[in-house]
């Protein structure tokens, strides 16, 4: 047995479950927490699955921002828009509880790194917090801000200015970094975190003979 949906059986679904159903059908999406602070200095963190690599040279990634509405301000999205910086900090198996609870509607004025015990953490004169409990940090500032006009979101372009990882993670000769020596956690859907696990490492693929 299989199911099948159309187009309009999708936007039909009640609004929380077709969120959800869509959501999944990206399948597994990284999981980071955003470090940002407003022009009147108050910190932020925010979990996001949406960040993309978009190029390497020059080093940019890419994220979604989902619309401001009447109800919710994007406080992240603001402060990116204030002060052109932020940070962006893989979340691992230790820390993914606290992470996923930055995603409450706190109140302006309420910093998450306080309501979910993290720790802001400012490095190399970079203006924007990072997250002193990750292990792979990443320094933006941002480049392009793209509207999708389809449903209001925004595609941040942002440029790599700084990156910090445990050196055992890193392999010199070829650049990979070992994700899994970090212990990083993945997102299916909005709230579901899962372990990784490597299956093999390919070589370059060639045209076969």
């Amino acid at each position: 047995m299989i199911k099948t949906f159309q187009a309009q059986e999708i936007a039909n679904l009640p609004k929380r479950q077709r969120t959800t159903f869509v959501n999944h059908l990206s399948g597994f999406k990284s999981a980071n927490l955003v470090g940002s602070i407003s022009a009147e200095g108050q910190e932020n963190l925010a979990i996001f699955s949406s960040a993309v690599h978009l190029g390497a040279h020059p080093a940019l990634i890419g994220l979604i921002s989902r619309p401001f509405t009447a109800e919710v301000v994007r406080h992240s999205l603001r402060n990116i828009r204030q002060q052109k910086y932020f940070s962006l900090n893989q979340v691992h198996q230790g820390i993914y509880e606290q992470a996923h609870h930055s995603s409450a509607r706190y109140p302006d004025g309420v910093s998450e790194f306080e309501a979910t015990g993290l720790h802001p953490q400012y490095i190399a004169d970079f203006p924007a917090p990072f997250v002193q409990e990750a292990q792979l940090k990443i320094g933006l500032r941002l480049e392009e801000e793209i509207p999708i006009i389809k449903n209001g979101t925004y595609l941040i372009v942002a440029a790599i200015e700084y990156v910090e990882l445990p050196q055992a993670t890193f392999d010199e000769a070829t650049g990979q970094i070992d994700l899994e020596k970090m212990q990083v956690v993945c997102i299916s859907g909005l709230d579901s975190y899962h372990k990784t696990e490597q299956l093999q490492r390919l070589p370059y693929a060639k045209p076969r003979q």
